[in-house]
């Protein structure tokens, strides 16, 4: 399936900057768009960011600009909150999703293994490669409020007719979460938990809500060529926290889906009506298909599942494939897109570690448009 248009995503100049090498649209690895707005995230920052839709530029592209960001500190009490020095640990947020009133995001949840330098020596590197650290504001499965306004912006606690809805975050601390003390002893992903997600470790990136179902899709581990997708139902613990239901066999606080993409992994998840939409891609940093597959029922299961690759159907092949330079122009985050209201008919990506074409100088990047069948 071709392309059929592109958005052009301007930053603020002023906020765009995450560090002397690192620009903040060098690495969008989510997106969900909410009426007229759309927001993304960076795997490097500890914020939220909203655009606004604008004129058309000269050539005719949709344009998102007059950005506003929203650091994460204002909202949630994070695991590792930013130091005085505005040192900041990252959330590795990598997927985000509305519903409810609510914007939904979440972190990889991950490990990470240092990675080697050309200055460094061998000696130098080979110690950097084994170095696995475990960063707390990974550990984020979180809501936001959305205010009720027509261009709506991110509250800590929205009232309504005498209720009220409130920024609140799965349980968790520096080291791990309520979803990671469940899956310790999965016979499946336990033993994952401890490899960094780069190793084929435990890695999340992708986010879907669909009613009181929430599902993340898992870049890694991939087993034996199956992709894993895990159904979670949330409830309020208290107005600033959230625990797992039961909702698995035998009381577990979860669900697992098995996927055959044909031995890619998650990049991120879309619910559409029933359907889930599926953005695949290698769960290593090399070149090679990134696809976007549909699961039928895949947003109301009845129970687990196993899914064979003759039942999930290619919505879209995205371009590029094999031929991208390694690590490059990396399709990590989708939402549907309606560009003037109404039934979304395409699909919005957002790229990791942009190709240089892609970008527009001082401040802005390409995203893709792609029709929805």
């Amino acid at each position: 399936m071709n392309r059929t248009g592109t958005l052009l995503l301007e930053f603020n100049p002023n906020l765009n900057q995450l560090r002397k090498d690192k620009k903040l649209w060098d690495g969008l690895s989510a997106v969900a768009q909410v009426g007229d707005t759309l927001w993304v995230a960076n795997d490097e920052a500890l914020s939220l960011e909203q655009l606004f839709r604008r004129d058309e530029t000269s050539n005719g592209d949709i344009r998102y600009a007059s950005h506003r960001q929203f650091p994460l500190r204002d909202f949630l009490e994070l695991p590792t909150p930013p130091e005085e020095d505005d040192k900041i640990e990252e959330a590795d947020i990598e997927g985000l999703d509305h519903d409810g009133g609510y914007l939904w995001l979440v972190g990889s949840h991950s490990l990470k293994r240092d990675k080697p330098k050309q200055e460094n020596s061998t000696e130098k590197n080979a110690e950097r490669l084994a170095k696995v650290s475990r960063d707390g504001n990974r550990f984020l499965l979180a809501r936001i409020p959305l205010s009720d306004d027509a261009t709506p912006s991110l509250e800590r606690t929205v009232g309504q007719n005498g209720h009220s809805r409130t920024a609140a975050r799965l349980a968790g601390n520096q080291k791990t979460n309520a979803l990671t003390r469940a899956l310790a002893g999965d016979e499946h992903l336990g033993p994952f938990l401890a490899i960094p997600s780069k190793d084929n470790g435990f890695d999340i990136e992708g986010l879907a809500v669909a009613g009181h179902r929430v599902f993340v899709g898992l870049r890694g581990p991939v087993l034996r060529g199956w992709a894993v997708i895990l159904e979670l139902a949330l409830e309020e613990q208290d107005a600033s926290t959230l625990m797992l239901k039961p909702i698995g066999p035998d009381g577990r606080p979860y669900r697992k889906h098995f996927l055959d993409l044909g031995g890619l992994g998650v990049r991120d998840l879309c619910a559409q009506g029933d359907d889930l939409l599926v953005l695949a891609g290698p769960t290593m940093t090399v070149a090679g298909p990134q696809k976007v597959f549909r699961w039928s029922g895949g947003a109301r299961p009845g129970g687990e599942s196993l899914i064979f690759g003759k039942d999930l159907s290619t919505v879209l092949e995205l371009p590029g494939g094999a031929d991208r330079q390694a690590g490059q122009d990396q399709a990590e985050g989708m939402t549907l897109f309606a560009p003037t209201g109404g039934a979304a008919r395409q699909i919005l990506v957002v790229y990791d570690s942009t190709a240089q074409g892609r970008r527009r100088e001082p401040s802005a990047v390409e995203a893709d448009l792609f029709a929805l069948a």
